[in-house]
């Protein structure tokens, strides 16, 4: 196929769109793949739905391999099946809700989970039907509250779900295995630089869960790996490693000191460490109280919690979340205070918390044994040697704080290094939360029924053409994988001499004969403006047929390298035909 940019609806940019933050959404909009409709709503203009388009091929290829079928479902939904599983409230504000004349509620499907089991409880029966994978390339919606970087974190999004549906947990460890290797062989055609890493399930549910983190410094995504093993996660998901109990006989008692201009962690710290309590403290050996409130899904009131955590520690607002999920947290203000007259701000310590009712968790490092230095809940106070276990007792732990380059791995090999990333696929492994609660069985061989358990693995499909082209482009512009490119050769004729437009044509013409895509710069423009097109375009060949044809030559330069090769015209075609095929 001919693509003339003549006739080819595309304007590229010379300059920068005002609100692009990341390369991608820079020089996708520059080359004229995507155009801008709304906050994280954009076109797909010819290119790039082309790109677009390929992707997907490669998406569905791997997923027919594994024996995946192919539905697609309505992206308008009715609210039952959602409130059924309470996610019609867990989602939140990212939700997509609306109402039709009667006054039905309904949403735009951020994912399927509840259609599909719904449906397979409505064709199968009989132990016999089992396993099936099931999967659709679909729109989904999302309202994100600060929807950025293009393409990368948009409202609506396609997307490749699918779900494996088995008689028993080794099925589903079968199914999950099989989706796991279907996405690397997808993200490896795709040329991408990725990590796989635990992670969070969040209002999916389930047990086992995997991140696909494609590695970028603009990624949203911080992940660790350790330094002498293959652990790695996204730090929602990161286990902090407990120290060991200590006994608690024969340690100090607790002492409330007067610590005035104390403020901070560090000021308590050096007041400390003047006033001959007989050791020597770091910020490590503080307990700081952070409070916020928490509130479930669907209810009107908030509640208080507190966060214990070593000073030297600050909390991670997205690990907390996660491990609070799927409650919404906040943290608290000045109104709430005012209506809790026992937090003292600044100064608020585990003894306030316990004798007001205040459900207060600690980081695991708080074990029992642990002596701490934290606030005496009364102004310019602090107490020493609070000891966890005999002078307070905390409700339970909670993954808080902070993960830093340099903490020790949890899996006790060496320490983490950490990195950023973009998610490009998250596999899990449901078990039975949404079989439970529509009922799906299947009869088995004694005629008893059997819980299905699902799986549950999508693929940000139009998120990774922003992930390819954040990876993959230079100075210059996009550097399209061959696989996925909009062409295979991008023709230049860099000339209006008619002998040198005839042999563009020609040339043109026999490429795509032997079946290769081809971009032909027919335009009336300068040589410079063509090359400065191609090279924003992406092709990963292009082909300059201009002055060499004189003596007999073209020249094919490679989009990555840079480098330029002058080929015989006469045996272009079969050189070009051999590279692209390879």
């Amino acid at each position: 196929m001919i693509t003339r940019l003549s006739t080819l609806f595309l304007r590229t940019l010379r300059e920068d769109p005002a609100d692009a933050e990341v390369p991608s959404h820079r020089l996708l909009v520059r080359a004229g793949y995507v155009r801008r409709v709304a906050p994280g709503i954009y076109s797909w203009l010819p290119l790039g739905l082309r790109v677009l388009r390929n992707v997907e091929a490669v998406v569905r290829q791997e997923m027919d391999a594994i024996g995946g079928q192919e539905i697609l479902f309505p992206a308008l939904l009715p609210r039952e099946p959602y409130e059924a599983t309470g996610r019609w409230t867990e989602y939140g504000a990212n939700l997509f809700r609306l109402q039709d004349r009667k006054g039905g509620d309904y949403l735009l499907g951020p994912t399927h989970e509840e259609l599909l089991t719904l449906t397979v409880k409505g064709e199968f029966s009989s132990y016999k039907d089992y396993p099936v994978i099931l999967y659709q390339i679909q729109t989904k919606y999302r309202d994100e509250e600060r929807p950025r970087a293009g393409i990368l974190r948009g409202r609506e999004f396609l997307m490749k779900d699918s779900y494996s549906f088995d008689l028993s947990e080794e099925g589903l460890a079968q199914s999950y295995r099989a989706h796991r290797g279907a996405y690397i062989k997808i993200f490896d055609r795709l040329g991408l630089r990725y990590v796989i890493v635990s992670a969070m399930s969040g209002a999916m549910g389930g047990s086992a869960s995997e991140e696909f983190l494609a590695e970028a410094e603009t990624g949203e995504d911080t992940f660790v790996r350790s330094t002498e093993s293959g652990y790695a996660a996204n730090v929602e998901a990161v286990i902090t490693p407990a120290p060991p109990e200590l006994p608690t006989d024969g340690r100090p008692p607790a002492q409330v000191l007067d610590t005035p201009n104390t403020p901070t962690i560090d000021t308590l710290v050096e007041h400390l460490n003047g006033a001959g309590v007989g050791r020597t403290f770091t910020a490590a050996d503080t307990l700081k109280n952070v409070l916020v409130k928490t509130c479930k899904p669907g209810a009107q009131q908030w509640d208080l919690l507190g966060i214990g955590l070593p000073g030297d520690r600050e909390v991670d607002m997205k690990r907390l979340e996660g491990s609070l999920a799927p409650a919404e947290v906040a943290l608290l203000d000045d109104a709430d205070f005012a209506r809790h007259p026992f937090l003292i701000k600044g100064y608020i310590g585990p003894g306030a918390l316990a004798a007001n009712g205040v459900r207060y968790l600690v980081d695991p490092r708080v074990v029992p044994g642990t002596a701490w230095a934290t606030c005496a809940d009364l102004p310019g106070h602090h107490v020493v040697d609070l000891v966890c276990g005999r002078d307070f007792i905390p409700d339970g732990t909670i993954e808080a704080a902070e993960v830093r380059a340099g903490d020790p791995s949890p899996d006790g090999a060496g320490t983490l290094v950490a990195a950023r990333g973009i998610e490009i696929g998250h596999i899990f492994q449901l078990g039975r939360k949404y079989t439970d609660a529509f009922g799906l069985d299947a009869l088995g061989p004694d005629s008893k029924p059997i819980r299905i358990t699902m799986g549950c693995y999508g693929i940000g499909v139009s998120r990774l053409v922003g992930v390819i082209a954040e990876q993959s482009h230079d100075a210059r512009g996009l550097i399209w994988p061959r696989e996925i490119a909009p062409a295979h050769v991008h023709v230049v004729i860099a000339g209006k001499d008619d002998t040198v437009r005839a042999a563009g044509e020609r040339l043109a013409a026999e490429l795509d004969a032997c079946g290769l895509r081809v971009i032909l710069d027919d335009r009336p423009a300068s040589p410079g403006v063509k090359f400065a097109d191609a090279e924003l375009i992406g092709v990963p060949t292009i082909l300059v047929v201009g002055r060499g044809l004189a003596s007999g030559v073209v020249e094919v330069k490679d989009r990555a390298t840079g480098e330029r090769t002058e080929v015989p015209v006469d045996g272009v075609v079969a050189h070009l035909q051999e590279l692209c095929t390879k």
